[in-house]
């Protein structure tokens, strides 16, 4: 694949992953927002600290200035965040196809991820 699509598909992919996680900052007090958390056994707080964080991690994927290292761990960080909700998720409701609706993010995220390093990899050529 050469160097032009493996920059369509980090930015397809960054602007898709950017679109689900960071508007949930805007929903923080929100009724389905309070009502998830305590669905899931999960104090309101922890909501917070979730949707700020990752706001912050989608700004880090999209802004091309940030340092790669710090990319690299708001990379783990929204990792950490989807795997951790699908757990949280199969633990209350079971197996249940809504249950696994944050691995379409984990996708996206993957492939962003596997993307940017073939990028930064092709400039050290």
């Amino acid at each position: 694949m050469n160097s032009k699509n493996t920059r369509i598909i980090f930015w397809i992919t960054t602007a898709l992953l950017a679109l689900f996680v960071m508007p949930s900052v805007f929903f923080i007090n929100s009724q389905q927002a309070v009502d998830g958390m305590k669905h899931l056994g999960l104090p309101v707080w922890f909501s917070y600290e979730l949707s700020i964080g990752k706001f912050i991690g989608g700004l880090i994927l999209l802004l091309p200035f940030i340092p790669k290292r710090i990319k690299e761990w708001a990379y783990v960080a929204l990792g950490i965040d989807t795997l951790s909700a699908v757990i949280a998720m199969v633990s209350v409701d079971g197996a249940v196809p809504k249950s696994f609706a944050p691995l379409i993010a984990f996708g996206l995220l993957l492939i962003s991820y596997i993307s940017y390093h073939k990028i930064q990899s092709s400039k050290g050529k």
